[in-house]
Formats: structure tokens, C-alpha cells, sequence
């Protein structure tokens, strides 16, 4: 068995390569339900994966015009990295899962149903969606709470303009993001990793800060499956994970939503989510990161900006306790 380690002779992985207990008793389950014969062999599940990614489809272009004041300057992560390196359980819990497993996702026809604490509730599809605000490329930094991170640039438009379509009402404190729950083209939910769908949340003023993308392309091309086609949220002061995917439903709500992760580990992952380097995860640091497509695999580890480097959004926490309310 081959273990790596750290030249100062300390056994230190990189945190991405820490499975999360979640994930390693899901796993343990699914290797349990393939020796009984519940789950197709081996073979099989390699012949559909093959089968899937065959029929991704071809990328497809997504006019935008670049906004100057989201144009982050650094150097933006290899297209390849960020659409080969994923997490999206839903098609598997390894990060190489998505950009192999994701074909059989159907992106069309797709409807995006928004309501709950609104006057204004609508179904709109996504043509609509697509023309309901000018479309912007905006080069925003990704930071996962696994410790590591990329420079992309996204393409869509502030939440904030569906939103006020909507016309919340006095009582819409929380948005709510539900995404596709179908077995059928996502093979991940067969595993209890999370209770499915996948839900995440915002508080309202998130929801309605500029920065917060409703995201329709990456890299001037529209999303590709494993990165949450056709329709996700790009929220860069928050851990990735709080960026919800393959959104089917938003609804607006008085109480704050029973999101996924913090259903599953609320010890490990709070409501909030922000990137804060002074507030560690249960099981690793959050001082540093390490940026994908970096050479080396000790690459020297850059510190974590406050809010991922985004203090606009600071003023929306004054008086928080951050470590309570993370």
C-alpha cells in the first residue's frame, strides 16, 4: 500500500483526499448492496458510465459581456480541471464521477418552478430564464470546504433580478433551492449520502446581493452537465457547496431551509457556510487552500481571504458571531 506523505515526514493529506464519514458509510453500504447482487456488477456500471459520457452533449456557445466589476484578476482555472474535478453526488462521490457519470442528464425541455412567499409565483422555462436579464461573464473565485479552489468565469445574472419578477412579500425571509431528484438520470441518488433532493438555502438579503449568480454557462459556453446544467447558483463568499445545482425549484420562505449538508453533519457544515479562515472544519484546517491546476503535490498552500477575498458582503454580519452562526 502506497502512503503518501509530507516531507517534513508527517502523514498530512490534502483535504480533499479526506472522505467525509458521510460518504465512506454510504460507500461501505453500496459495496455491501453490490456482494448481495441489489446493484449491478462492476462491468455493468462501467459499460453505462462509457454509455453516459458518450452522450454528453457538444458544448454549446453563451453570448455575455464581461462586467468589469466582477472580473476578478487572477489567473483563471484550466477548463479541463474545472470540469473534470466535481463534486455533484448525484453522479457519484468521487470527483471524477460527474464528468463521466453526468451524460445522462437531460437538460431539455427544463422548467424552474418559483413560489412560496411571493405575489407574483411562475413556472418559466428556460429560454425564459435566458432572457429575463442580459446575461453577464463575471470571473469569481471558487472555494470549496474541502480546502481547495479555482478562478472561473461564470455566466448569468443576479439573482436579484428573478426575484423582484416575483415581488416576495413581507413574510419571505429565506430563499430555498430545490434541485432534480430522478433516479433515472442521476445514478448518485441511489446512495444515502444525503437525503435527496439536494436542498440548499440562503438568507434573503443573500439572496438578493448582486454578487449572488443565477448561473447559466461557464467559460463562454453553457454549463456543462457536471457542473450543474442548465441552471445553478455561483455564491463566491460561501463554500461551493452552498452553490446549489440542476435547480428545479425556488421557493421563498419564512423559516430558514433544511438544507442538505447541515441536515447531514450540522457539526461540520452550518447554514451560513461563508469562508471564514478562522473558523476551522471539525476535521481540517481553513487557514489555506490549495488552487486546482497548480503543480506539485505539496504545492506551497495560499491563505484563505475572509469571505473568500469578498468584503462587500461583510456588512450583511455585523454583530454575527461567525463561529457560532457559521
Amino acid at each position: 500500500m502506497l502512503i503518501k506523505s509530507h516531507p517534513s515526514g508527517k502523514h498530512l493529506p490534502l483535504s480533499s483526499e479526506i472522505t467525509p464519514k458521510e460518504v465512506f458509510e454510504s460507500r461501505r453500504d453500496f459495496i455491501r448492496q453490490l456482494a448481495v447482487g441489489t446493484i449491478a456488477g462492476g462491468s455493468l456500471l462501467e459499460m453505462a458510465s462509457r454509455e453516459a459520457f458518450a452522450q454528453t452533449p457538444a458544448a454549446q456557445k453563451l453570448a455575455a459581456s464581461l462586467n468589469p466589476a466582477y472580473a476578478l484578476v487572477e489567473k483563471k482555472t484550466a477548463y479541463k480541471d474545472a470540469t473534470t474535478y466535481n463534486n455533484f453526488y448525484e453522479f457519484g462521490t468521487d470527483k471524477a464521477d460527474p464528468a463521466v457519470m453526468a451524460g445522462s442528464l437531460k437538460t431539455r425541455p427544463w422548467t424552474v418552478v418559483i413560489e412560496g412567499e411571493v405575489k407574483k409565483p411562475v413556472t418559466l422555462d428556460l429560454d425564459s430564464l435566458l432572457r429575463l436579464a442580459p446575461l453577464e461573464e463575471r470571473i469569481y473565485r471558487l472555494r470549496c470546504v474541502e480546502g481547495w479552489s479555482m478562478v472561473i468565469p461564470w455566466i448569468g445574472y443576479s439573482l436579484s433580478h428573478l426575484l423582484k419578477k416575483v415581488e416576495p412579500t413581507g413574510n419571505a425571509k429565506y430563499v430555498e433551492f430545490i434541485t432534480l431528484d430522478d433516479k433515472k438520470q442521476m445514478p448518485g441518488l441511489r446512495s444515502p449520502v444525503l437525503d435527496w433532493p439536494y436542498v440548499e438555502g440562503l438568507r434573503m438579503d443573500e439572496a438578493m446581493h448582486p454578487l449572488a449568480l443565477l448561473t447559466f454557462g461557464m467559460y463562454g459556453e453553457i454549463l456543462p452537465n457536471q457542473n450543474g446544467a442548465p441552471v445553478r447558483m455561483s455564491v463566491p463568499w460561501k463554500y461551493g457547496f452552498k452553490s446549489a445545482k440542476s435547480i428545479v425549484k425556488i421557493r421563498l420562505t419564512k423559516e430558514q431551509p433544511r438544507t442538505a449538508w447541515n441536515q447531514s453533519a450540522p457539526n461540520e457544515y452550518g447554514f451560513y457556510s461563508n469562508v471564514n479562515p478562522q473558523v476551522d472544519h471539525p476535521r481540517w484546517s481553513q487557514a489555506t487552500e490549495r488552487r486546482i491546476g497548480e503543480d506539485g503535490l505539496f504545492t506551497r498552500k495560499r491563505k484563505t481571504l475572509m469571505f473568500n477575498g469578498y468584503p462587500e458582503v461583510a456588512s450583511m454580519y455585523a454583530g454575527m458571531d461567525l463561529k457560532k452562526f457559521f
